[in-house]
């Protein structure tokens, strides 16, 4: 039976694995600038400064791309709570250190470019934006005591997480891009969802040699993650109906979580195809295919459900057109 490792020992153990993947990151990621990617000469002022305040007219985005991306802006602004989420997983020293300080860093750049696009474009209420803002950063994000109970490593725990997190919110950044019909907004979206790519790689890799260090316990982590996974946007101000929206038009849907998230890092681990497990690991990776399989089933059923809601709106638009 495999001995359950404490994070310090796991930590420790992945050290130079981080150190080595930090110096990967920095050598594969490239420098922007979040003023390159806003059209500034199409700013005003608002009332306050003399200008006219925001009506719905004004907008180029469509109802569906200002949901995804205030739902996008708002996840990217409850930072401080994911930074002292990894802060306290992670630790402060050595690589680990260094990579919770740059992954802030590059992630509060994704905020400061959507909100100087949203606000300069006038693409969505900046009022009801911040009120939004302030709502979720000071509910804040954290793990459910219920989460944290389900493993006893709040390190591989977070490192599962935060895998399927970033690829979910690369996904999410792309199909936006897509929907919002506007060269500029898909321009800035691409460049953000590759640096989601390339976090997602670096926390993937960690929790691969995490599988390689304490295989039993880091599958359990996995499943944990997988079978209770729940966006970062949770909470957030109009989150349901805009998730809603953002799934019924493909941006990200049970669809995409399955097939562009589980499956693909599953498979990188080699989850299934594994021979290092013992008798619990085995037992658990038999519980996580059953789940997989079930998932797969609840896919069809929606795409059913959407399909037949999606005609059903559309016959209603050509019987008001006629």
């Amino acid at each position: 039976m495999q001995r359950p490792l404490s994070d310090a020992a796991i930590l420790h153990e992945l050290e130079p694995i981080a150190a080595e993947n930090v110096n990967r990151h920095l050598g594969s990621t490239k420098d922007w600038y979040p003023h390159d990617y806003v059209p500034w000469g199409e700013g005003q002022n608002f009332a306050a400064a003399g200008g006219t305040d925001w009506t719905v007219e004004q907008s180029r985005l469509g109802e569906v791309a200002r949901a995804a991306m205030v739902t996008n802006l708002l996840t990217e602004d409850n930072l401080p709570s994911y930074h002292r989420e990894a802060a306290g997983s992670f630790s402060g020293d050595g690589a680990w250190g260094t990579w919770v300080n740059r992954w802030t860093a590059e992630e509060n750049r994704h905020g400061i470019a959507l909100r100087d696009y949203l606000v300069v474009t006038r693409a969505v209420d900046v009022i009801a934006l911040e009120r939004a803002r302030m709502e979720h950063v000071t509910n804040g994000f954290a793990a459910t005591d219920e989460e944290r109970a389900k493993h006893d490593s709040e390190f591989l725990m977070s490192i599962s997480y935060v895998t399927f997190q970033e690829l979910a919110t690369r996904v999410s950044h792309r199909n936006t891009g897509r929907v919002c019909d506007d060269p500029t907004a898909d321009r800035l979206l691409q460049r953000i969802a590759a640096d989601e790519n390339l976090h997602m790689i670096f926390y993937r890799n960690i929790c691969g040699a995490a599988l390689d260090l304490s295989p039993d316990q880091a599958l359990e982590a996995v499943a944990a993650v997988v079978e209770n996974f729940r966006m970062p946007g949770q909470g957030m101000p109009d989150f349901r109906r805009n998730g809603v929206l953002m799934a019924k038009h493909g941006i990200y849907d049970l669809r995409q979580h399955l097939d562009e998230v589980v499956l693909p890092v599953l498979r990188k681990w080699r989850i299934f195809e594994r021979t290092d497990f013992g008798p619990s690991g085995e037992a658990r990776r038999e519980k996580l295919a059953a789940f997989l399989e079930d998932m797969g089933g609840k896919v069809v059923r929606f795409e059913e459900q959407r399909d037949r809601l999606l005609a059903r709106e559309a016959s209603r638009r050509e019987a008001r057109a006629s």
